[in-house]
């Protein structure tokens, strides 16, 4: 493996959403993660290589942690890592036998990441719940949306994703760096509710200074503002301008052929829904691609808004590589960049149980081990 985290063992138990994306994000910065799947996996098996992208650039293993040997198994590999990753409800790995007393009793230096939607207590703790829930309860779904009109989940991207597995990974990175100082590991409660709320705090200060309103689509940065938002094209596509400081809007203005949108316009928030409408009736003159050739690469803070299918052929993408097609599958690469140890995609997702033999070997557990444990039906 290359990357920053190159030497780093990792042991996460398989779950769903924020809990394999912090693996993958860890697995493309260089550590070796092994993946713990259940042994009997979802639905059927599949006959070809797994698309499950999120589970790219790991080994994986089928265990049965609910089988005294499969339990004793995971603790064995415990011993040899630097960190679990782990996303089940509070209190199902310390009811497993494998939780954070048992497993720092057994490696004093291990860092015991978890991941959940209302963290380790609270009220919510053992609730079940869903990232549109957490950032529900966070306060940042209530600004997304347009004015007059409910809130719109901003797919999962906020609690799963940002608040929960990137937290989380950005977490045991953070543990990992003190436990070379202290000697000594500690558990990561990463709560995606926690996180959400955390991904709002530049809202809070506006809102602190008198800068944002209560109502959604009526602010700054929520479309509200004329220079900062989404626009329909004469094709039925959309563009998107942030053209937020007086510069930039007088840009935008002058290459639209708006130049009587004023910088009171801009400032005055009892304006904007004219202005708005005044710029939204130059933007359905033009195709996305005309509007494309005349603004791209300008001040006038301008983008095409791509769709999926679309942003991996974009010139600039392509350029700097931000998607990469892997066994016939476009997918976005690592991030972020490292100039000396950069990150990579070295191995495709992998089926459950992939690589049994091989990973439980390469983490030190005699082929004798092995045998046995399949014998008591703790490896599939």
């Amino acid at each position: 493996m290359a990357g920053p985290l190159a030497g780093v063992r990792i042991v996460e138990l398989a779950g769903i959403g924020p809990c394999p994306f912090a693996g993958m994000v860890l697995s493309d910065l260089g550590a070796d993660v092994l993946r713990v799947d259940r042994p009997d996996p979802v639905g059927p098996e599949p006959s070809q290589p797994s698309v499950d992208l999120l589970a790219r650039n790991r080994r994986s293993i089928r265990a049965d942690l609910k089988n005294p040997h499969g339990a004793e198994l995971l603790l064995s590999l415990l011993e040899q890592a630097d960190a679990l990753v782990e996303g089940f409800r509070p209190g199902v790995t310390e009811r497993l036998g494998i939780g954070p007393t048992v497993c720092l009793e057994r490696n004093p230096r291990l860092v015991y990441g978890r991941v959940t939607g209302w963290g380790q207590e609270g009220p919510l703790a053992g609730a079940a719940g869903h990232d549109v829930n957490y950032i529900a309860l966070a306060g940042a779904l209530h600004p997304i949306g347009p004015r007059g009109g409910a809130p719109v989940p901003p797919l999962n991207l906020v609690g799963d994703f940002g608040g929960g597995g990137m937290l989380l990974a950005l977490g045991i990175v953070c543990g990992l760096l003190e436990a070379q100082r202290s000697g000594k590991g500690q558990v990561v409660d990463a709560a995606m509710v926690d996180g959400a709320a955390l991904l709002t705090t530049f809202v809070h200060a506006l809102r602190a200074g008198g800068q944002w309103a209560g109502g959604r689509g009526e602010n700054l940065l929520d479309g509200g503002a004329p220079f900062y938002g989404v626009y329909e094209t004469a094709d039925g596509e959309y563009v998107s301008v942030g053209a937020l400081e007086a510069r930039f809007a007088a840009d935008l203005a002058r290459l639209v052929g708006l130049e009587t949108l004023t910088e009171a316009e801009r400032l005055d928030p009892a304006r904007w829904p004219e202005a708005r409408e005044r710029l939204a009736a130059v933007f359905r003159s033009r195709t996305r691609e005309e509007w494309r050739r005349l603004l791209e690469g300008t001040d006038a803070c301008f983008a095409p808004v791509l769709s999926m299918a679309e942003a991996p052929s974009h010139p600039h993408n392509m350029h700097r590589g931000t998607f990469v097609e892997l066994d016939g599958v476009v997918q976005p690469a690592p991030a972020p960049r490292f100039s000396r140890t950069p990150g990579a995609i070295s191995r495709p997702p992998a089926r459950a149980g992939d690589h049994g033999d091989e990973a439980l070997r390469d983490w030190g557990i005699a082929a004798g081990e092995i045998a046995r444990l399949r014998e008591a039906g703790a490896l599939a």
